[in-house]
């Protein structure tokens, strides 16, 4: 590929996140166009505490494990830091990318910030961010099978476009997961280089853990918009994660950040007619806000705390180096001072 070329493709890639927002706020607008500000403020004040807390629960439980994903890729890579580091490192990371989007750019920044700082090499940390990628469309890919199973035939027979979107999906989740653990055990002990990086082929045993964790984090991650949304809307939850699992995908593959609009117009047209639309896009907001806004608030004010103690930290040990080299000094030429 030449290198216009590859210019080219990275201002489409760059450009398609403003094209698919723009094409979400337009099919959000057309869905809740006969609803008001105040109907929806109304949905998001009706949502009972108690489900309001399970959710901010379950959002924990969900960046606790988004953190195992950064404490599974060191041990992929060989790299070892204190428990606190990677936990931090794993929950900010996501927090950020969550919000921005792009999360090999926008969470890899703040991980190459860290964890160079913690002697990880910069290509170890570009194995441990593809290592997480992967362990997240393992998760997503064994939920979207189960869901294709637990999604209602009704669903998909009002609808040819649906119905055959789904079984490629289908398709393309077995797929993906087949290959994978086929790579693990025909390939075992085996590197695989692309471009410039060499990449261990994980054991079967670290692709189910890989599996398992992905899984859990979408259940825990379903799991705070259906807290929300369960009092206007009885959905079993089997069927829920599945419809769940694809539009945060198709979310995070259009480039926008968060998937904002995208996840939201996707996950209200998959609904019945019936559902009021205005009650359950109040859900989706809560569910933003308490698993996008305030994780950011809360992980980064740890960050800037760790900072500001890491800065004064610098500032002692420089203090104490001024201190301790003079007196070095002295010490040293009244040595040579004696052996003269």
């Amino acid at each position: 590929m030449s290198v216009k070329a590859k210019r080219l493709l990275k201002r489409i890639v760059n450009y398609s996140g403003i094209f698919f927002f723009i094409l979400a706020a337009g099919m959000l607008w057309w869905q809740l166009r006969d609803y008001s500000l105040s109907d929806i403020a109304h949905a998001i004040l009706d949502i009972p505490i108690t489900h309001l807390i399970f959710a901010c629960i379950a959002c924990f439980g969900a960046y606790f494990i988004l953190s195992l994903y950064d404490y599974l890729a060191l041990k992929y890579v060989g790299g070892k830091v204190s428990w606190w580091k990677w936990m931090l490192a794993g929950m900010l990371g996501f927090a950020i990318s969550n919000n921005a989007g792009n999360a090999a750019v926008s969470g890899g920044a703040i991980r190459y910030r860290l964890y160079t700082r913690w002697r990880i090499r910069g290509s170890d940390i570009v194995k441990m961010l593809t290592f997480s990628g992967f362990t997240y469309f393992l998760g997503a890919s064994a939920i979207v099978l189960v869901g294709y199973f637990l999604i209602p035939d009704m669903a998909t027979d009002e609808s040819v476009g649906l119905s055959m979107g789904l079984n490629t999906l289908f398709i393309i989740c077995a797929t993906v997961l087949l290959t994978y653990f086929a790579l693990t055990i025909f390939l075992r002990d085996k590197w695989v280089k692309i471009g410039e990086i060499k990449f261990h082929v994980p054991s079967f045993k670290t692709a189910v853990i890989q599996t398992l964790l992905g899984i859990t984090d979408s259940v825990l991650t379903g799991l705070v918009l259906y807290s929300c949304m369960v009092p206007f809307v009885h959905i079993p939850f089997g069927t829920f994660i599945g419809l769940f699992v694809i539009a945060q995908a198709t979310g995070i593959f259009s480039q926008v950040p968060g998937g904002i609009g995208v996840f939201e117009s996707i996950f209200l047209m998959a609904l019945p007619d019936g559902v009021d639309k205005a009650n359950i896009f109040g859900a989706l907001l809560a569910y933003r806000i308490i698993y996008y806004v305030l994780p950011l608030m809360g992980i980064g004010s740890l960050f800037f705390v760790y900072e500001r103690w890491l800065r004064a930290k610098m500032k002692q040990w420089l203090a104490e180096a001024k201190e301790k080299i003079p007196a070095k000094i002295k010490s040293i030429k009244s040595e040579i001072k004696i052996r003269k």
